[in-house]
């Protein structure tokens, strides 16, 4: 499967580096956000780079809850525990770091699954700027410039039905919540096969450290993020 060069494997183990994240981030997420940098100062694995192992590791359901707990550093070793209908992602304390619910029938077509994470996981690195910021300057907040701060806090998936091809994601609906210095943002998509949707889900998003709405600083924010994005795709 097209993860197994984003994962080390040690055992009933596994672990990720800085450059197996950052690539991932990069070249399937195209999620070109600092904190992924191979040599970030805040590193962390990506969330979805989580989900997409998880998922793959244990399948598909007709109700499917992922809840992000804690951000992974590099090359900790992670093992996954079931509890009831859920699946625990936790390191060798037993911290938590990612809750998988499953409900409903169960679904482990490699292949299939393997689309859908591509397509999901695309989708989901698409959040900054194309979504956040217009949600941002609608509400007129934004993220911290120095310090920005977007956690990915849950996602939830349901199918009606389980198709013969992978479904494309596309977006429905989008918004943000304010309170304070705090947003929810919510991302809502559809699960669509030649035309007729089959299912839908929301992403969640806490934005932390909120302030009042610059557009010549959230401008910059967006040009910073897209050189970087231009910088990289120049460079393969």
């Amino acid at each position: 499967m097209f993860l197994q060069q984003f994962i080390s494997e040690h055992n009933h183990e596994v672990s990720f580096s800085r450059q197996q994240a950052c690539r991932f981030a990069k070249e399937v997420a195209t999620d070109f956000n600092p904190i992924h940098d191979a040599d970030s100062k805040r590193f962390c694995v990506p969330g979805d780079l989580l989900f997409a192992h998880m998922v793959s590791k244990h399948g598909l359901a007709q109700k499917l809850h992922c809840t992000f707990a804690g951000m992974v550093s590099s090359d900790v070793l992670l093992h996954s525990e079931q509890q009831g209908d859920e699946w625990r992602l936790c390191d060798q304390q037993q911290k938590n770091y990612l809750i998988l619910r499953q409900q409903g029938e169960k679904f482990h077509d490699l292949a299939y699954i393997e689309s859908l994470v591509k397509d999901y996981v695309r989708f989901s690195g698409q959040n900054f700027p194309h979504i956040l910021q217009p949600l941002m300057k609608q509400h007129q907040v934004m993220i911290n410039p120095q310090r920005p701060l977007v956690i990915y806090e849950s996602m939830t998936l349901e199918f009606d039905r389980f198709s013969a091809t992978s479904p494309e994601l596309r977006l429905a609906h989008n918004g943000l919540t304010v309170e304070g210095k705090r947003g929810l943002a919510r991302l809502g998509f559809e699960l669509v096969e030649n035309g007729e949707v089959i299912g839908r889900g929301e992403k969640r998003m806490i934005l932390s450290s909120l302030q009042p709405y610059e557009e010549t600083v959230m401008q910059q924010m967006v040009d910073f993020y897209n050189e970087r994005k231009t910088q990289f795709q120049h460079a393969v």
